[in-house]
């Protein structure tokens, strides 16, 4: 793994908020904010490092997670919505490209939809949960062929980030991620919307991500190479995708 990203801490109600940060603000660039996945945000570093190359790009820390404060109570995804929320406002940051992965697209689509006028687009990489899976035994049955096909380095990153959430946590965010129907809230996002998709990957189908791609209102699709964490084995793959949407004039523009 790279040396740590610059650090910042920021309160919340939901208690202090960490995120990590790569990359200068660049005029009329929009910068990036990204979701991490269930329970893990240190195999992102690299992918983030990358978006920092063109722009400011945050890794945001979803309480109870990583280096980021234990909430009051068990959280939800619309809690977790209202965590980042609170987090772009004490950021004081507008007009973002929000970005999400695997579970990070959730929250972060619930962001976009409450939040418009910071938001200008959004990408699901990954989206989760695929219908396909959407219960428990499937979902695990899922993760488990797809992790056949992750690198054996790819679970040495995750270490330190599970042991910090312990598995009561990891096991409460999966159940409340499997009720959350991402279908449901992107028909609501109002943002352009790109949706990558990693040609090997078995959490996601190929023919879900499509169809995510047609209900929203400006949508669009990618295939990359990899598996579902394909942001660790290709940390440039979403980049220039990123880049292209970011360059996309917002809604209210001349």
């Amino acid at each position: 793994m790279p040396s740590a990203l610059d650090l910042q801490h920021r309160a919340t109600s939901w208690g202090a908020m960490r995120s990590r940060v790569a990359g200068e603000r660049r005029p009329g660039v929009p910068e990036i904010v990204v979701v991490h996945g269930l329970a893990v945000a240190d195999y992102l570093e690299p992918a983030v490092r990358q978006l920092g190359t063109w722009t400011r790009a945050h890794l945001v820390e979803l309480p109870g997670f990583s280096g980021s404060a234990d909430p009051p109570r068990p959280m939800d995804v619309a809690d977790h919505a209202d965590a980042a929320l609170e987090w772009l406002a004490a950021a004081e940051l507008d007009d973002v490209v929000l970005v999400g992965h695997s579970s990070g697209t959730q929250v972060a689509a619930h962001v976009a939809v409450r939040e418009p006028d910071r938001v200008r687009a959004l990408v699901l990489a990954s989206p989760t949960i695929d219908p396909a899976y959407r219960s428990m035994r499937r979902v695990l049955l899922a993760w488990r062929r797809n992790h056949e096909l992750e690198p054996p380095e790819l679970d040495v990153a995750h270490i330190p980030d599970r042991r910090r959430a312990g598995l009561r946590r990891v096991r409460h965010a999966l159940a409340v991620h499997l009720r959350d129907r991402l279908e449901d809230t992107l028909e609501r996002v109002p943002q352009p919307v790109l949706v990558l998709h990693g040609d090997r990957d078995r959490l996601c189908t190929e023919a879900w991500a499509r169809e995510l791609s047609e209900r929203a209102q400006d949508g669009r699709f990618r295939s990359v190479p990899g598996a579902h964490s394909f942001v660790w084995t290709s940390p440039d793959a979403w980049s220039a995708p990123i880049a292209e949407l970011a360059s996309v004039a917002p809604p209210d523009a001349d």
